[in-house]
């Protein structure tokens, strides 16, 4: 398989190290023929994600500057939007998401909640999960019923890292998201995904998308161990949406 595409890249207006325009060179040097910038949403704790969604204004400039310096890499205008509630609700809005040529999303648990009970069910429950076999099995509920509303709620192109660090029914988001046209990612930077979860899924008729999730320019285009399940698991190169036999 050859990955032609790196959708999944973070820079310094979340927590990346490398500018734009750092993330844009390695792509080229690498051979890809695009990648997208994909800063965090603004619900990130922490200084993980961008300071606020004025924040894409100033990363639409870079990108612009980089299209003319690296003209023969596709940079897409991107974002890894975090949920928010229960009912898949985005700290990215419609009317920025429209304004984005991809959309990520993904269930994080450092995030602000929209109410002091989202962020329970979302982030807090999921801790006291590990002590608790009932909180455990409330909280994978309520994890898979986010994930699922939220791309049949928004425009999500890709849901990141399935599974990281919360407990979803797999063959349920992976349904949903044949359904609706969104692709499961398979993540090069965490090492959670296993053989058996990329087969239940794949048993639903998902499309799949390989990303490094790049934190830094020498990550990017970094798609060893991604590469290595997909093959494992049998996935068929015309299942994932960035890749050429």
């Amino acid at each position: 398989m050859r990955v032609f595409a790196d959708y999944h890249t973070h820079t310094r207006f979340s927590h990346g190290k490398g500018t734009v325009m750092d993330n844009v060179r390695a792509a080229a040097r690498k051979g890809l023929e695009a990648v997208a910038i994909t800063d965090h949403g603004p619900a990130n704790l922490f200084g993980v994600g961008v300071e606020s969604l004025a924040t894409f204004g100033e990363i639409a400039e870079e990108i612009e500057r980089s299209r003319e310096a690296f003209p023969g890499v596709r940079v897409l205008m991107g974002v890894e939007a975090n949920i928010v509630d229960t009912d898949g609700g985005l700290d990215v809005p419609a009317e920025v998401q429209k304004r984005l040529d991809i959309v990520l999303a993904g269930h994080h648990l450092i995030v602000r909640g929209r109410t002091l009970a989202d962020w329970w069910k979302l982030s807090g429950r999921n801790f006291a999960a590990r002590w608790s076999r009932h909180l455990a099995e409330r909280a994978r509920v309520d994890n898979t019923k986010s994930l699922v509303e939220a791309i049949r709620r928004n425009r999500v192109d890709v849901v990141t890292h399935p599974g990281l660090h919360v407990s979803i029914d797999t063959a349920e988001l992976a349904r949903e998201c044949a359904r609706v046209g969104t692709a499961l990612e398979i993540n090069a930077k965490h090492a959670h995904l296993d053989v058996a979860f990329l087969k239940v899924a794949a048993r639903q008729g998902v499309s799949f998308c390989i990303n490094s999730d790049a934190h830094g320019p020498d990550e990017v285009g970094e798609f060893g161990r991604a590469l290595e399940v997909a093959m494992r698991a049998g996935i068929e190169p015309e299942r994932i949406i960035n890749v050429r036999a």
